[in-house]
């Protein structure tokens, strides 16, 4: 089939770079793997657009499918062995971009199980990022990269495309932007799959934001196609499905039955799906979410229901499941500090490890051994897969029972100056930045401004004053964080327009009418954030 690629030239500095990347052969294979699906991808966007209406115009909750009833009741089947190099996920460095050349080479030097190479939550996708990115991995994959272990000895690659929600705007095939995880995983494919498959290490992939099995039968008719097209063998590539949207929860064994070829396991973590409860139902009493900074944890009971739930579903069928990220990262200097924080992070991952993951994420690599050494001691093994509930039932009620509680004065602060400084950061071109020691990425921020779009929508009250929370209560707040922001020097005086800015499109994002469904999709498409990318496009006829 004739298809026409089109490209946006190189950014300033990244032309030698460019030509590796987008080399006219990399680019008909971005072509023909869009063409070969474009039409599966529709529909998977119709999908999604119909399921939204249904769960709206009819008051509709999900369930557990009638239709999938055999794949989970017939207790035969099970994914297909896990790779050597995957049976220890017991610590993942999370949030990793690859345009961020120095943090990338610290997470390859490492004591980490594996690295979660993230164009996604912890990744601004800029057009010198994205080039950066791809470039790194390439020169890392091919031995290239000075300073590093090679890749058998080096932690695995877990590479992490972007979601269905999101558009790469500087590549077009036969007049279309393609979908930002067709391209990473078109060129990742072409050009790191044949050495990391070489090196018994990969290609080994996360998949972001699934909404159900049919989305999963996508990715895996993608990944036999391009192993077919590489001269792979069926099932080289393996996949860690993140279950970060409630609509996933209930399909979980559907979606690796779909990838049992291709399956690892699948992930929990906490923000996203949180954020996507109220995505799909956020304008209804019932799930009105309290202050997740009091009264938000995994210890609450729909959230350790979705934990062993995954972890139940995973060990029955074969799979790991592994556990979300630890943001926390420790201060310079002061000992007993950074003693406290390494014990408390050491906690909260003892407990989901004792609920049976296999293994979870950290930000701060300095966190590693003392991780390491608590994870040996109570997993001597690679894994728990062996560790099952018999008796786990857990039900729809389960999973969609929120905690009691109100809002805090703090948590409302809190919500709005991540969401703010998230916003200044994509405006910077960064996906992640630093806050009150902890990092925030696209899953804080997402759960940051979806709560409070849900607390203005609800009227919701402050539990120490009983201030009704509207958008007067939020211009008066917004105002008070600027200011704090300029007195204690968060933000330096030349980055105070970017600030005001940011602080506009928030206020824009929380006060919509209809719930913009992702925030990074919301700038992604903005003017603003477009505006500083300009791109201009080049022709490669194919």
């Amino acid at each position: 089939m004739a298809f026409r690629v089109y490209t946006a030239p190189p950014p300033k500095g990244c032309e030698r770079l460019f030509k590796t990347v987008f080399s006219a052969e990399a680019k008909a294979f971005i072509g023909e793997l869009y063409t070969a699906f474009q039409s599966d991808i529709e529909e998977l966007y119709r999908r999604r657009i119909k399921r939204r209406v249904e769960l709206d115009t009819h008051n509709q909750l999900p369930d557990f499918l009638s239709e999938t009833k055999a794949i989970r009741e017939n207790l035969e089947w099970r994914v297909d062995p896990i790779p050597a190099r995957l049976r220890n996920r017991k610590i993942d460095c999370g949030d990793v971009s690859p345009s961020n050349r120095l943090h990338f080479k610290k997470a390859l030097n490492s004591e980490a199980n594996g690295i979660q190479v993230d164009f996604d939550d912890g990744h601004c996708p800029t057009w010198t990022n994205q080039i950066l990115g791809y470039s790194n991995i390439i020169e890392f994959v091919s031995g290239s990269m000075p300073g590093v272990p090679t890749v058998p000895q080096a932690p695995v690659l877990m590479l992490r495309p972007r979601a269905w929600n999101m558009v790469e705007h500087h590549v077009l095939v036969n007049g279309e932007k393609v979908p930002g995880p067709v391209v990473d995983f078109a060129i990742l494919m072409y050009h790191a799959s044949a050495q990391l498959y070489a090196s018994g290490s990969g290609p080994f992939f996360y998949l972001s934001k699934l909404e159900g099995y049919k989305e999963a039968r996508l990715w895996r008719k993608i990944f036999v196609w391009a192993e077919h097209k590489l001269g792979m063998p069926v099932g080289s590539i393996k996949a860690c499905v993140l279950i970060e949207n409630i609509l996933a929860t209930f399909e979980m064994e559907e979606i690796l039955y779909e990838l049992r070829t291709h399956s690892l396991g699948l992930n929990c973590g906490i923000w996203d799906y949180c954020a996507s409860i109220i995505n799909k139902f956020g304008t209804r009493q019932e799930f009105r979410l309290p202050d997740r900074s009091k009264y938000v944890n995994m210890q609450k009971h729909f959230l350790e229901s979705y934990c062993k739930l995954v972890v139940d579903v995973c060990h029955k069928r074969g799979a790991l499941a592994t556990g979300g990220m630890n943001a926390k990262m420790l201060p310079a200097g002061n000992s007993h500090v950074r003693e406290e924080i390494t014990q408390q992070v050491c906690m909260s991952k003892k407990l989901e490890l004792e609920l049976g993951v296999d293994g979870f994420m950290l930000y701060d690599m300095q966190l590693i051994p003392a991780a390491k050494r608590m994870v040996d001691e109570l997993i001597p093994s690679d894994n728990q897969l062996h560790k099952r509930e018999p008796s786990l039932i857990v039900t729809a009620a389960d999973l969609l029972s929120l905690p009691e509680g109100s809002v805090t004065r703090n948590g409302l602060i809190l919500n709005i100056t991540v969401g703010i400084l998230f916003i200044k950061a994509w405006l910077q071109g960064k996906g992640v930045f630093v806050y009150n020691g902890a990092v925030e990425d696209s899953a804080t921020a997402e759960i940051s401004r979806s709560q409070v779009w849900q607390w203005i929508r609800h009227e919701e009250t402050l539990e120490e004053s009983g201030e009704v929370i509207d958008m007067p209560l939020i211009l008066g707040l917004v105002s008070d964080i600027i200011k704090e922001l300029r007195l204690n020097q968060t933000v330096s005086v030349a980055e105070e327009p970017l600030l005001l800015t940011a602080a506009q499109i928030f206020l824009e994002v929380v006060s919509k009418r209809d719930f913009p469904e992702f925030i990074t999709t919301y700038l992604n498409e903005s003017h603003t954030w477009l505006t500083h990318q300009q791109p201009v496009y080049q022709q490669s006829k194919l």
